[in-house]
């Protein structure tokens, strides 16, 4: 069994997926902080000093006035939190924006795949069996 997992785990996909994995983990932290502390900002600063990670609505339930929103949370406020999905959607535009990047850098630098090697034409194939008919 233990032979089988080594097998398993120094196969070049296994690797290249656990190595994608870790540094894709690693960029969205970056992607993260980039949103929360430099982005947003400066978003609230257009918007007039808004900070959408304190914007909520209270579905149910009471929240102390001008809480945050764990606090409100914490007080067992049924919340609707629309600013934290406002940054997770600026998060994934982010993301997705630089993994486009990445992916079209590297189908610029890639060589194309080579073209399979070009088969008889039908034409050809009946023209054969014409041949080998008449034979």
């Amino acid at each position: 069994m233990i032979s089988e997992f080594k097998a398993f785990i120094a196969k070049g996909n296994v690797l290249d997926l656990a190595v994608g994995v870790i540094i894709g983990a690693a960029f969205g932290k970056i992607v993260s902080s980039m949103t929360d502390d430099l982005i947003m900002p400066v978003i609230g600063l257009v918007t007039g000093g808004t900070d959408f990670s304190r914007k909520y609505m209270v579905l149910s339930g009471t929240a102390p006035e001008n809480a945050t929103l764990e606090a409100a949370r914490a007080a067992g406020a049924n919340v609707f939190a629309w600013g934290s999905f406002v940054t997770a959607v600026i998060n994934f535009l982010i993301l997705a924006f630089v993994i486009f990047l990445i992916v079209r850098q590297a189908v610029k630098i890639m060589p194309p795949a080579p073209e399979a090697p070009a088969g008889p034409s039908e034409v050809d194939l009946l023209t054969e069996i014409r041949d080998s008919l008449k034979k």
